[in-house]
C-alpha cells in the first residue's frame, strides 16, 4: 500500500458509549466489567496487553505480555526476570500497560509500578502450566542472542527428556511481577472520531474520575 491508501484507512465506531456518570466507583471494577465483555465476545486473546517500560537510557521498549490475573491489588504478569523487561523494570519500575479489544472498539491505559511477586507465588503458577511451556521457560535466556533455532531446539529436546512432567524446576530467574495502578484511561470509540475518554486518577485512598477531550 502507497501513504495516500494508508491515510485513508478508517473506521466509524458507534457500537457503545462511556459517560462518567455510568462507570464504575473504582477503576477496577470498571476494568473487570470491560475485560468480561471482551471474554463473552470472544476477543481473541482478551488477555494480551502491552507492555511499555523504559531503559537505563530513558528508550521506551513496548511488547506483547499475557495479563494472568487482576485485583484491586494491581494486574499480574510473568515472565524471564533476567531479559530485557525485566532489566529495564530493574532500573525504572514505573511502566504502562494498554489493552484493545478491537471487536469492542475499546481500549485500556494503566499506569503503575512494577514488583517483584514474591518467589513461592510465582511457583505455584509455574507448576500449573504446561509441561512443554515449563521446558519452555527452562530453554531460553530471554533476550541473549542465539546462533540459530537449531541451538534452541536441541537444547530443547535436551531437557524434555531430563525433566518428564511434573519434575521442572522454575528457572532462577523466571517469575511474576504485580503493577500497581495510579491511573487508568478507558477509551470508548464514538463517531466522527468524538472518542470517549474517561480516566482514574489515583488521590491518597481515592480515585478522581474525569472525562478527558478525543
Amino acid at each position: 500500500m502507497n501513504k495516500q491508501e494508508i491515510q485513508q484507512l478508517r473506521q466509524e465506531y458507534s457500537q457503545h458509549t462511556l459517560d462518567e456518570s455510568d462507570v464504575a466507583k473504582t477503576p477496577f471494577n470498571q476494568f473487570e466489567i470491560w475485560f468480561n465483555e471482551a471474554f463473552s465476545s470472544e476477543v481473541n486473546e482478551t488477555n494480551a496487553m502491552t507492555l511499555c517500560t523504559v531503559d537505563s537510557s530513558n528508550k521506551p521498549h513496548g511488547r506483547i505480555v499475557l495479563l494472568k490475573g487482576f485485583d484491586e491489588k494491581g494486574f499480574t504478569f510473568y515472565t524471564n526476570q533476567a531479559s530485557n523487561k525485566g532489566i529495564d523494570i530493574a532500573t525504572n519500575p514505573n511502566v504502562s500497560i494498554s489493552f484493545f479489544w478491537k471487536e469492542l472498539e475499546r481500549q485500556v491505559q494503566i499506569e503503575g509500578i512494577a514488583e517483584k511477586l514474591p518467589r513461592e507465588e510465582s511457583e505455584i503458577y509455574f507448576k500449573s502450566r504446561p509441561h512443554m511451556s515449563q521446558i519452555g521457560a527452562m530453554a531460553s535466556n530471554q533476550s541473549e542472542v542465539v546462533k540459530n533455532r537449531d541451538f534452541l531446539d536441541e537444547k530443547f529436546n535436551t531437557l524434555s527428556a531430563k525433566y518428564p512432567e511434573g519434575t521442572v524446576p522454575m528457572p532462577e530467574t523466571w517469575g511474576g511481577y504485580l503493577i500497581k495502578p495510579i491511573y487508568f484511561e478507558f477509551w470508548q470509540g464514538r463517531r466522527s472520531r468524538l472518542h470517549d475518554r474517561i480516566t482514574y486518577k489515583k488521590e491518597e485512598k481515592s480515585w478522581l474520575i474525569q472525562r478527558l477531550s478525543p
